[in-house]
């Protein structure tokens, strides 16, 4: 697993997922949004999606739901990282299609040990 897309409307989550999984060996493309989620995953075709959830205009749970749903991406496992950390939202994630759920602030080493569980 070495492309990994993360999907955030942050600038300080995008770099800070950026900076420690590109330490780690992982070539990195960020997205802003879960529409250019939806758009270019097909074009990316990554190992791996980081998705948020709270997002202006489609959130992570919808382009989770589109992508995980779509022949071409529905292989790719989707980790969640968001600040909603309620156990009906890691349960509606996974029923959209996300492999994994991970809250923010994300411990890293949390978050490379489920990446390497994949």
């Amino acid at each position: 697993m070495k492309k990994i897309l993360i999907v955030d409307d942050s600038p300080t989550e995008r770099h800070f997922l950026g900076e420690l999984l590109t330490k780690n060996g992982f070539q990195i493309i960020t997205l802003e949004s879960g529409e250019e989620a939806v758009s270019r995953t097909k074009e990316i075709m990554p190992d791996l999606i980081l998705m948020d959830v709270v997002m202006p205009g489609m959130n992570g749970f919808q382009a989770t739901r589109t992508i995980s749903r779509d022949e071409p991406t529905k292989n790719i496992p989707i980790i969640m990282c968001t600040s909603k950390n309620q156990e009906t939202d890691m349960v509606w994630a996974k029923r959209q299609g996300a492999t994994e759920y991970v809250v923010k602030p994300v411990d890293p080493q949390e978050l490379l040990n489920k990446i390497a569980a994949l």
